[in-house]
């Protein structure tokens, strides 16, 4: 067994730090060695950790992922953990103050009544400041029912700057295809809706338009994080003030530098390496 560390925000965070964005994390860690492994990790790639509580008498989340026969499967322990308690108010808005995006995820959604509540809340906090709002769906059937995931997605998404949304997920909440999903998103009056199509690459629309940008020639050896990964690249990129083609090009290679290694983030570049992939620049590495 290897113990690491991983999670939807945190890793779109560390990302994000190592292209040199500052980012900061909002979450509830245990008062357990757990606890202090992620919140040490987390700090050590130089995210912001200030607004991280730590809960007594409650365990820090736990999963298991196991590869059998080539199908990854995976076991989560999270009822009644640190996270669940995550609830309106549980940060001070001023956490805010500066920040160009509040990024939220699915997951949080779907630890308990009270973290649903929360990415509501959050969302509205975050807007009320100014500050834009990206959202990544990332459903996880063995968390919670489709129709509960689609609802608290549905609620958001009059909040919702950046929509981010997996093939796959769309098909088990709503059972549309790739066209059917960019359309009806959009629609529902989101701003930058994208889908992501795993080594496929990803289709958008962005202001109206619509985008369509390949995956990357990848060697895939973990595909976990992949998405967070992409999100961190279409984050920063819209941050450097990049045309809509090249933050899908750049949230691509992104996900192409994840799955090429083994954990959550372990393999994210930094913005020098990113360059250098994207201008195809022969690094010898050494």
């Amino acid at each position: 067994m290897t113990l690491s560390i991983g999670g939807a925000e945190s890793n779109v965070a560390i990302g994000l730090s190592r292209l040199g964005v500052p980012a900061g994390w909002v979450s509830a860690l245990g008062e357990d060695e757990l606890g202090e492994l992620v919140l040490h990790r987390v700090r050590a790639e130089g995210v912001d950790t200030s607004a991280v509580r730590r809960v007594p008498d409650r365990p820090t989340g736990l999963y298991l992922r196991e590869e059998v026969a080539g199908a990854l499967r995976v076991y989560y322990y999270r009822r009644g953990s640190a996270a669940s308690t995550l609830a309106p108010g549980a940060f001070d808005p001023a956490v805010l103050e500066g920040a160009a995006f509040l990024h939220l995820t699915g997951i949080t959604g779907a630890l308990s009544p009270e973290s649903r509540e929360f990415l509501t809340w959050a969302a509205r906090t975050a807007r009320e400041a100014g500050v834009r709002v990206s959202f990544d769906v990332n459903y996880r059937s063995r968390l919670w029912e489709p129709a509960a995931a689609r609802a608290a997605t549905e609620a958001l998404l009059p909040h919702v700057d950046v929509l981010l949304v997996g093939d796959e997920e769309a098909r088990a909440l709503w059972g549309w295809d790739d066209e059917a999903c960019l359309e009806r998103l959009a629609d529902a009056g989101t701003g930058d809706v994208v889908v992501k199509l795993g080594a496929r690459g990803c289709a958008a629309v962005v202001d109206g338009e619509r985008l369509t940008s390949p995956g990357f020639p990848a060697r895939q050896l973990d595909p976990i994080g992949a998405g967070d990964a992409f999100a961190a690249g279409y984050l920063a990129a819209t941050l450097w003030g990049l045309d809509p083609a090249d933050r899908l090009r750049t949230a691509n290679a992104m996900g192409a530098f994840c799955v090429q290694n083994l954990g959550d983030y372990e393999g994210l570049p930094s913005r020098r390496e990113l360059t250098a992939f994207l201008d195809r620049t022969v690094d010898l590495g050494r």
